[in-house]
């Protein structure tokens, strides 16, 4: 077994190290590259099946089928590998271009210029539509109107739309994309006999074994439920963290009273219909880095750009926050005006640096805001939603969102209950320790309460739920995190700083805008919701991940400081988050292979967020497999390689998107 150990161990290695630099080979050379050298390749392919091989030996040899839920897990994966298997060698996929009322009987093969005859006589674009949302000009779904002729003779119509497939005796038509004048429709075609049932086998089985375990007393994950140590939790944390006006001046704008009668006014903004208000605050926050300016609303503000531009070009409102550019443009402080920006003879001074070489970030950033201005004054930002239903609540919602800083308060609000209740741990012989815990306890849960409820106003204002984009998974993360410390704070006390801390922090990089947080349309491939359960398994996942990581801050501390005799409880603790974090990934990813296998028609693609979604899972499935990989067996080294695993999720959920790119750019 020691020989097979080492060998599944190397295997393994070789496989994550592959995929990881696959990706940033992509990244340089193309997507159509890495698939050729890496991902399509006979090599890659033996290298899954000598892993698969493996897996197989390992359980003939350890007897699993003894252990039913794990046999059966286990074999879900095989039978997941068989079907991508069966799908490289035997799907084929291409393009089938139409034109209005120009049948088509063939279909042109991906990366080649063969063709391939359809499964039927023809099919006719009858015609194509792109639906918009209310009021605006964002593309809500893309739907082509075909006809087709079977070999029987029979006439069929049919609507192939995002989300919305057409399948004809094993093919499938997928919508792809149109042509500029909208006469014409391409369809990505997929013929998958084999792979497609085989793999959705697997993700059946695979659901159903990974229950099994977690109800299972019999199991690991039903024993560490039982753990005794879990009752020390709250005298657990004796060892840890020691070491954890301005004068306004006259300015021409609205009255008070008349922006607040605006703020209701619908507009057309991020393609949807918004209160002014919201466009107002944003344009006042790109600008000034505030919601209010010298105690003027950002009604007052916009309304007065609009009226007085020559005047308001006076004000010091642009944030700029480079010293180094603020020191080219000869600026004092940290805001410039308009007028800053332009020398003597009216030359944009910007422009004159991007011509000798000196564009930068900075200088990007200080020119959208006067892009955005000049947008304003020149009539295009602010468009009137007019012709179309408003819903009146809704907008009235959407100011009460804007109003109520949550997300700012809520960070605050955690990371001190959160540093507090670490500081009650550490001291559990304070008199009057019960009361403050108790007061902590119910402070939280009332931040709990108030995070629901603005997710929910999100919800209602955006009219779906808030996952469609890094903001609103922030959000989520955060809301994730802090429930799972409301249902278990009684039965361990640690969960409290631990979840009231991970919570904080993440609504912190929520707050600092790292991401885009207006409440925009969505995209019609994602609107589907498939992909709101895909997005919220793997954001509840990374939660569960995140305490794990946390457990290994604390056990590496406690261990620093000689307290080794509460590394055990913490382990317990980990490997408890563990279990469940390692089987809310892998659904995630597989129903996230569903979604995409009915949105374009392929369940997996090597884009870089999938490729290091599954290193991810596969880095976090080692500390579970200690028989069979060479995995972490002391405390001090399992805690460590959790800390050093979560950088992986970090590179999923960041990392990715700041330096890879791919398909999931959009999220």
């Amino acid at each position: 077994m020691k020989h097979l150990r080492i060998v599944l161990t190397l295997l393994m290695t070789i496989l994550i190290a592959t995929m990881a630099v696959a990706t940033f080979v992509e990244q340089r050379h193309g997507a159509s590259y890495a698939a050729t050298h890496v991902y399509h390749t006979s090599w890659f392919f033996a290298l899954w099946t000598l892993m698969a091989l493996g897996g197989m030996a390992a359980i003939w040899r350890m007897r699993l089928w003894r252990r039913l839920g794990v046999m059966l897990l286990h074999a879900a994966l095989l039978l997941i590998l068989a079907g991508t298997a069966a799908s490289w060698l035997t799907s084929s996929e291409g393009t089938l271009h139409l034109r209005k009322g120009q049948p088509a009987d063939c279909y042109t093969i991906k990366d080649s210029q063969l063709s391939a005859s359809l499964p039927f006589q023809q099919m006719t674009l009858q015609g194509f539509s792109v639906v918009c949302y209310p009021g605006t000009e964002a593309p809500q779904d893309f739907q082509s109107q075909v006809t087709y002729i079977t070999a029987d003779r029979q006439h069929h119509e049919a609507t192939i739309s995002m989300n919305h497939i057409l399948e004809v005796e094993g093919y499938r038509f997928y919508q792809t994309s149109f042509d500029p004048d909208r006469q014409g429709s391409v369809l990505t075609v997929n013929y998958d006999p084999w792979g497609t049932p085989i793999s959705y086998g697997g993700y059946v089985l695979l659901a159903l074994s990974m229950v099994w375990l977690l109800i299972d007393r019999r199991e690991t994950f039903g024993r560490l439920l039982r753990s005794p140590l879990l009752r020390q939790g709250a005298t657990l944390m004796l060892l840890i963290v020691c070491s954890m006006s301005v004068h306004a001046r006259s300015v021409p704008t609205i009255t008070a009273e008349r922006a607040n009668r605006l703020a209701e006014m619908p507009v057309v903004y991020n393609d949807r219909i918004a209160p002014l208000n919201t466009l107002a605050r944003d344009f006042l926050l790109k600008l000034y880095g505030r919601t209010s300016y010298k105690g003027l609303t950002a009604e007052q503000v916009l309304y007065g750009w609009m009226q007085r531009p020559e005047t308001w070009s006076d004000e010091p409102m642009l944030l700029v926050k480079d010293s180094k550019l603020r020191q080219q443009l000869g600026i004092d402080g940290k805001y410039a005006r308009l007028a800053d920006l332009f020398d003597n003879t009216g030359q944009y001074r910007l422009q004159q640096l991007i011509a000798i070489g000196g564009e930068t970030k900075a200088v990007r950033e200080l020119d959208e805001k006067v892009g955005i201005i000049l947008m304003l004054t020149e009539g295009e930002l602010l468009r009137p939603a007019s012709g179309v239903a408003i819903n009146q609540h809704r907008l009235v919602a959407e100011i009460c969102y804007n109003r109520i800083p949550f997300v700012s308060l809520l960070f605050m609000t955690n990371l001190t209950l959160g540093i507090l209740a670490f500081c009650l741990l550490l001291i559990p012989a304070f008199r009057f320790r019960h009361c403050l815990w108790q007061t902590v306890c119910l402070l939280g849960g009332l931040s709990w309460l108030v995070l629901v409820a603005g997710y929910a106003l999100r919800w209602y204002i955006s009219g779906r739920i808030p996952l469609g984009n890094g903001f609103e998974t922030m959000l989520f993360l955060a809301l994730a995190l802090q429930t799972v410390g409301v249902m278990l704070h009684r039965r361990l006390s640690i969960i409290v700083p631990f979840a009231l801390l991970l919570s904080g922090f993440t609504l912190l990089v929520a707050h600092l805008s790292e991401m885009n947080p207006q409440i925009t349309s969505l995209m019609p491939v994602l609107q589907s919701p498939l992909l709101t359960i895909h997005v919220s398994l793997v954001m509840m996942a990374y939660a569960l991940l995140a305490f794990t990581m946390m457990s290994g801050i604390v056990a590496l501390i406690a261990h620093h400081r000689g307290h080794t005799g509460h590394e055990e409880l913490l382990t317990v603790l980990s490997q408890l988050m563990l279990y469940p974090a390692v089987f809310l990934l892998a659904g995630g990813i597989f129903l996230g292979a569903v979604w995409a296998n009915v949105s374009w028609g392929k369940y997996w693609s090597w884009d870089p967020k999938e490729v290091w979604a599954l290193i991810t899972l596969l880095v976090y499935a080692i500390p579970l497999h200690r028989t069979t990989f060479f995995a972490p067996h002391r405390p001090v080294a399992y805690h460590l390689y959790m800390l050093i695993a979560f950088f992986s999720v970090l590179m999923t959920y960041f990392g990715v998107n700041y330096f890879l790119g791919g398909m999931h750019s959009y999220a």
